[in-house]
């Protein structure tokens, strides 16, 4: 029976323990399509499209869970994109801090009883800050939030002054070698340790052509379709919605009509809007009065535009039709068979007099 704290934090070393303890052999859960490995190839899925890696429903059992994370490993480690190992990592901490988040708090306010068995000194042992973290004295937790004093050398490992000035440890306020933070801070410090350990080890040096890499070849191909569609076109500087593609304009009207978007359907809309040089307050306005929420898709639209070079474009029409998403309605892959090929063809085909630019007739 595995412990759901390990499949919450699969990263912990009570986790690996608990795998390697329990003798699981992954060729053997991959070969016989345990699922372990869809759930495996979802996490990977959400981190890229939407840096989460929890699961779409809530009735994965925990054994299925834990063992969904050296599967992920595995599937980043096969796509060999630096960019995605980055982004599946950064999905793994945010996740996980957001998870460490709920149960302390959790583990603070019912510390009577067995809620959880996590507390903020479990996680600081976990990755060796124990003793370069502590609370400090001048706060008092009940009466304001509770601030910290961390070991300078830990704060620098962990900070980064691309965070923004009040980073800098010229801005903290610095004494016998340790730096006071707020709890809101450790926590982003916190998340930089979980990260660092995910993508150490990525990627695993693995052969494509027999043993694990052949037998996921599937999924890798299905992650892979999603993240490498990459086409060319000229700067286009009208938004058209009556122009998009057939398979874009049934996502715009599924949302207005109130349902939710999977994932990849939400991923290819805003890829999409991105893609023909929409701005961020332009797709928020754009997508106003729909399913979609203003904070997710802020959130994912700051994933699309990460200058890192891990940018990803919309899917193909081929890919998108794998996921059941383009029927190739009014046979418009004749015209192009990628989305922002075909939106630009459109646009060239039509008089520039007789095309309304959206945002003419909005405040965006």
């Amino acid at each position: 029976m595995m412990n759901p704290l390990d499949a919450r934090y699969p990263f912990f070393e009570s986790a690996r323990t608990a795998v390697e303890t329990a003798e699981i052999s992954l060729p053997e859960l991959v070969s016989r399509g345990a699922p372990a490995v869809e759930r495996g190839r979802e996490r990977v899925q959400r981190a890229l499209l939407e840096g989460t890696v929890r699961p779409e429903t809530d009735d994965v059992d925990p054994e299925t869970e834990l063992l969904s994370y050296p599967i992920a490993r595995i599937l980043v480690s096969l796509l060999d994109s630096t960019a995605a190992i980055d982004k599946y990592a950064a999905a793994e901490a945010s996740t996980a801090i957001e998870r460490i988040r709920e149960d302390v708090a959790r583990e603070d306010d019912l510390r009577s009883t067995q809620t959880t068995n996590l507390d903020l000194d479990d996680v600081l042992a976990e990755f060796d800050l124990a003793d370069d973290v502590q609370p400090d004295d001048r706060s008092h937790q009940g009466h304001g939030e509770q601030w910290y004093r961390i070991d300078v050398g830990a704060y620098l490992s962990l900070s980064s002054s691309s965070w923004g000035r009040e980073w800098r440890l010229v801005a903290r306020e610095l004494d016998e070698g340790e730096v006071r933070i707020t709890g809101a801070d450790l926590f982003e410090l916190l998340e930089t340790a979980i990260r660092d350990r995910i993508a150490a080890g990525l990627p695993f040096d693995l052969p494509r052509e027999e043993g694990l890499g052949a037998e996921l070849e599937p999924q890798v191909t299905d992650l892979r379709g999603l993240l490498s569609d990459r086409t060319r076109v000229h700067d286009i500087d009208v938004v058209a919605p009556e122009l998009f593609p057939p398979c874009l304009r049934n996502l715009i009207d599924k949302a207005e009509r109130g349902t939710e978007l999977s994932s990849v359907e939400g991923f290819s809309l805003m890829a999409f809007l991105a893609g023909i040089g929409m701005s961020a307050d332009e797709i928020v306005a754009f997508c106003a009065d729909t399913s979609l929420e203003v904070e997710t898709l802020r959130y994912q639209l700051e994933y699309l535009r990460d200058e890192s070079g891990s940018q990803y474009p919309p899917p193909s029409c081929e890919t998108l039709s794998a996921y059941g998403i383009c029927h190739n309605e009014d046979d418009h892959w004749k015209v192009a068979s990628h989305p922002l090929a075909y939106y630009e063809t459109r646009v060239e085909e039509v008089d520039s007099d007789a095309i309304t630019d959206w945002r003419a007739t909005t405040n965006a």
